[in-house]
């Protein structure tokens, strides 16, 4: 049973009747209340969060005990070398379901985060979380207490320690700024700079700031951000890899697209009908891939000079709802797309037309990423109920659904990182999640 869905033993044990709730512990009936009577009222609300939390408290007490299932019947390490030694199994198949079992054995350790001021460390809520492409270090946003944000980037090189530690390292000239959106960008070396969207109060702001702002080494030597410049409410962004389209960052915006170059300042606008929400370039080509607010995705060739009306617009697809990240998968034939209603769609973009469905995400309002791991087959993502779900790519099938260590609330859906190699190429696999004010590891031996 999924977590996040209502139970059906109400209705199994007494029929539902209007304005009452029946409480199956005390096999009666109560009135639902208004919310805002006193006397602690009984609302739809409070039954339903009174509900998920038995269930995220009682999957947690499963977890600490090492209760977890094998999502496939007879998946075991065992049957899985005994069918590879007599050719039943392919080297790809045998790989992809010993990740599955990695991934079901996975335990939750608790990380200790070290910064040079130790007042800072561990006061402020996670709210962000990216990995640069080798997985070395963490970039995070952080919640302050009398508003705004805080940024900070995390060194994962301690995670291949027995202590489990990181360090932290945060930049006070840069804070107060809410942010929406945030990519690593590579100017002068891989992730050399971070893309930042965020809004002030009216407009919002685009800067482009060096990594080495967040690093220990010559805290003298402090360089400026490149770039910086005011726009309307920003959603999101994303960085080209593409030598076609050099030095090039893009921003979501209410109903246009911004494509900068951060040298020669040159910059696009190409006009939408909706808000765009995701964005992801293309590595093969200098291709845009944009996702919008009214549930259409649409990609761009930033080569061709923008014209009027709508003609620009190549590959074109269509969701039910809100489209809220995208991710381009490596041969790029195939993009993934999540959108508000739940949904997490793959679509083979040669024929335009939805091959795999993803079921088991929970979404209705946030803007929550999803996380590829093409090498090992999985797909990761964190719904607004605060669950994490790990699904297989090749068949959709959900793996396994992992609870927060924190109640459920908007303020604190988890934000994840998975990668093989956490930490750098001689890393440690698994999964991190920032929840709150803590950092948690979940080993993948």
């Amino acid at each position: 049973e999924d977590p996040s869905s209502s139970s059906s033993t109400r209705s199994s044990v007494a029929p539902e009747l209007p304005g009452f709730y029946y409480d199956p512990e005390k096999n009666r009936y109560f009135r639902l209340l208004p919310g805002h009577n006193n006397h602690n009222p009984l609302t739809k609300d409070s039954i339903q969060h009174k509900a998920m939390e038995c269930k995220r408290l009682r999957l947690l007490e499963e977890e600490e005990k090492q209760n977890q299932k094998t999502t496939r019947a007879g998946l075991n390490s065992s049957v899985l070398l005994q069918k590879r030694q007599l050719g039943l199994l392919s080297s790809t198949s045998y790989c992809r379901l010993v990740h599955e079992l990695k991934v079901n054995c996975m335990q939750r350790r608790k990380i200790e985060i070290h910064s040079p001021d130790s007042s800072v460390a561990g006061t402020n809520n996670f709210k962000i979380i990216v990995a640069d492409v080798a997985c070395e270090r963490i970039f995070t946003v952080n919640d302050v207490e009398h508003g705004g944000c805080k940024y900070g980037i995390i060194n994962l090189s301690g995670l291949g320690k027995e202590s489990l530690t990181v360090e932290m390292y945060d930049n006070l000239y840069f804070t107060n700024r809410k942010v929406n959106s945030v990519c690593w960008a590579s100017l002068t070396h891989p992730d050399s700079h971070l893309c930042l969207m965020g809004i002030a109060e009216t407009p919002g702001c685009a800067s482009l700031l060096p990594a080495s702002l967040f690093s220990s080494t010559n805290p003298g030597d402090r360089p400026g951000m490149l770039c910086s410049f005011k726009i309307s409410t920003a959603w999101s962004c994303a960085w080209c890899l593409n030598p076609q389209a050099d030095n090039c960052f893009s921003t979501g915006l209410t109903r246009r697209v911004l494509v900068t170059n951060v040298v020669t300042g040159h910059r696009q606008t190409f006009g939408t009908n909706s808000d765009v929400l995701a964005q992801q370039f293309a590595t093969q080509t200098p291709v845009l891939y944009n996702g919008c607010r009214s549930g259409e995705i649409f990609s761009i060739d930033v080569r061709q000079r923008n014209r009027k009306g709508q003609s620009w617009k190549a590959i074109r697809l269509f969701h039910g709802s809100a489209v809220t990240s995208l991710h381009l998968m490596e041969a790029e034939h195939y993009l993934m797309a999540a959108d508000m209603a739940g949904k997490i769609k793959l679509w083979d973009l040669r024929t335009t037309k939805c091959v795999k469905q993803y079921k088991g995400h929970h979404n209705e309002y946030a803007l929550l990423p999803l996380h590829v791991n093409e090498e090992e087959g999985l797909l990761i993502a964190v719904g607004q109920d605060c669950y994490t779900r790990i699904w297989s790519l090749q068949d959709a099938h959900l793996l396994r659904t992992i609870p927060s260590p924190h109640p459920s609330s908007k303020d604190a859906i988890p934000s994840v990182v998975f990668s093989s190699r956490l930490g750098g190429s001689r890393g440690v696999p698994g999964l991190l999640m920032a929840v709150k004010q803590d950092l948690y590891h979940f080993s993948y031996n």
